[in-house]
């Protein structure tokens, strides 16, 4: 019988040990992730059930997923729709909505709070992490609507004597509109007990905003159409879900392109749930409410929709130096995905401020906005109308 030295008997001791340790710490790292998400998601968001995003099975699977399916089988589909077939497609995203180069499509449905970081930055303005991602506004219950104290002082001193020797443009190229009309602000409702004031309102909510805005873009010579929709009202009437905020403004929307030609602008304005040392910023001793931009992924404009919301983040930071959050992308897992984005090619979604900025820092952001946006619009023009 050969001889077994020490060394050789002691072998699989240790190879025992040394994959009982690696054991060891790989489960003690899972703990640790598991540990830090729930720090993170304990500390700096508060998860909010009011916003997960429900949808029908037809709703979630992208229209290139279903083209692709059936054009197997339906040749004609196949060769009338080649050019699409033919682009780069991601058929396990598409399916299993998981991406190989994104670790939290998987781990956002195992751990808890890590949901809440899906949204994509595409541009981060100063300041902007995944500590501080914008947070969407629950639907209004009917208490938080009723007997609600405004703050007259403070809206009169801010509207002060707009709407006077403006001058009113015929041709209308921009439409504004609220598809969360309700979404107001602390400062403006007295007896609010909510940390996500709602208000039906026109003059504490966000169409004050766009009001200022229209106004802002008339007296630089750029007509506007501003949809005052309340939409926690038109929902009831239509017997339809807060989920559905965005069927009822794409209904809006299409009737406004419908009855006007040279309609080619959208946009879409609300406000964020962050607090104000986020959403506030003093620049040259005045104070902005701060504005990002939200981009729909789901939707054949995404690309020139993007483009143009960086171009206007990149022009307002160049002026107002951290006005801007940032640009921000969403798709169907953690929002509506698509914000009416595909109807035309020049479409946004602008958030002003939080839930803690008063009127006049908001209409500070209105007035630069809307002097960006003129002098984008002026260059734009040319390309879109041809000169006329």
């Amino acid at each position: 019988m050969p001889y077994k030295s020490r060394k050789d008997s002691t072998l699989p001791l240790l190879v025992f040990v040394t994959m009982k340790s690696l054991a060891r710490i790989i489960v003690s790292g899972i703990i640790l992730v598991y540990v830090f998400v729930w720090l993170i998601s304990a500390t700096t968001i508060k998860l909010k059930v009011d916003t997960l995003y429900y949808s029908t099975v037809s709703d979630m699977v992208p229209k290139e997923t279903l083209l692709k399916l059936i054009s197997e089988e339906l040749t004609p589909l196949r060769v009338m729709n080649e050019e699409e077939l033919q682009s780069d497609f991601d058929w396990l995203e598409s399916v299993t909505n998981v991406s190989l180069f994104d670790p939290r499509s998987l781990f956002g449905r195992e751990i808890p709070g890590i949901e809440n970081y899906h949204t994509q930055i595409a541009v981060a303005g100063k300041g902007t992490d995944i500590t501080n991602l914008p947070m969407e506004s629950p639907a209004p219950t009917d208490e938080q609507l009723m007997n609600q104290e405004y703050d007259q002082d403070q809206i009169e001193q801010a509207n002060g004597k707009e709407g006077e020797n403006i001058k009113q443009i015929d041709k209308k190229s921009v439409f504004i509109y609220h598809s969360h009309s309700w979404e107001a602000f602390s400062p403006l409702i007295k007896n609010n007990q909510s940390s996500d004031p709602a208000s039906s309102n026109e003059k504490v909510n966000v169409i004050a905003i766009g009001s200022k805005l229209q106004q802002e873009l008339a007296k630089r010579g750029i007509g506007a159409v501003q949809d005052k929709t309340d939409t926690t009202k038109a929902l009831k009437e239509k017997n339809w879900t807060y989920y559905e905020s965005y069927k009822l403004s794409r209904e809006q929307v299409q009737e406004a392109l419908a009855g006007n030609n040279d309609l080619q602008y959208l946009i879409d304005i609300h406000r964020d749930s962050q607090p104000r040392a986020i959403t506030t910023k003093t620049i040259n001793g005045k104070q902005y409410a701060r504005i990002f931009f939200i981009v729909g992924k789901e939707n054949k404009n995404f690309e020139k929709n993007l483009a143009i919301a960086k171009e206007l983040h990149a022009a307002l930071e160049s002026k107002y130096p951290g006005i801007s959050r940032g640009v921000f992308v969403k798709t169907k897992a953690e929002g509506n995905g698509i914000y009416n984005q595909d109807l035309t090619e020049r479409a946004m979604l602008l958030e002003f401020g939080g839930v803690e900025n008063n009127l006049v820092e908001l209409y500070n952001s209105t007035e630069a906005f809307a002097d960006i946006f003129s002098q984008f619009y002026k260059e734009d023009v040319v390309e879109v109308n041809g000169g006329n």
